[in-house]
């Protein structure tokens, strides 16, 4: 790790102590299902329907159970509500029937479940099992790597990979969440804020 790496790391650690995953969530499928549902839409939305969707559909088997048409209409405000109901009850019927209604813990087997690419099977690893098998990498997580220069990549895998070779393991899931946190207060896509950005000096791209 470079001094200008463990710069940027010593300053998100500052700024975001304790960062950490914005869905609500109290288990490890309520926490698949909403990163499923979360795809082109806010954390705060999925966390407004899951507040309902929680309360009624309690166990995994729930899910399974649960009436397709009815489901797209209790997420529909996700967006995508038909593909995203799809993949969260087919999800929910292979983890029933191939993995005795747990929530597997591995990258191979989170892979196989519909839905789930690197970025959400990187959440829940990293969330909820505490296992940093990955870098969790979203829009904001995309932006601010390219633009602090840890990468030069714009497809999400090659960026997972660049940042995994720059940023130390033992701070990937922390790291993960921080640049998110960061991107949403001040790193903004169209408008950073970068008089107030504490990484600034350290920052390629700095009053782009």
């Amino acid at each position: 790790m470079n001094d200008r790496v463990e710069t940027i790391l010593s300053i998100l650690h500052e700024y975001y102590p304790g960062a950490d995953c914005a869905l609500n969530h109290s288990n490890a499928h309520e926490l698949l299902f909403a990163t499923i549902m979360s795809a082109q839409t806010t954390d705060v939305n999925v966390n407004k329907v899951t507040e309902h969707l929680f309360a009624k559909y309690k166990t995994v088997a729930d899910f399974a159970n649960a009436d397709l048409d009815t489901f797209m209409e209790e997420i529909r405000s996700t967006g995508f509500f038909r593909n995203k109901a799809k993949n969260v009850l087919a999800s929910a019927n292979l983890i029933m029937n191939e993995y005795g209604g747990n929530v597997p813990n591995t990258m191979d087997d989170l892979l196989k479940l519909p839905g789930v690419a690197r970025k959400t099977a990187n959440v829940v690893l990293g969330t909820w099992f505490g296992i940093a098998s990955g870098f969790v990498v979203d829009t904001h997580v995309k932006r601010l790597a390219f633009r602090l220069g840890l990468t030069k990549e714009t497809d999400p895998v090659k960026v997972e990979n660049d940042l995994m070779n720059v940023i130390p393991k033992d701070e990937w899931i922390f790291s993960g969440h921080a640049i998110i946190l960061h991107g949403r207060a001040i790193c903004d896509a169209k408008k950073p804020l970068c008089d107030t950005c504490p990484i600034s000096g350290l920052c390629p791209q700095e009053g782009i």
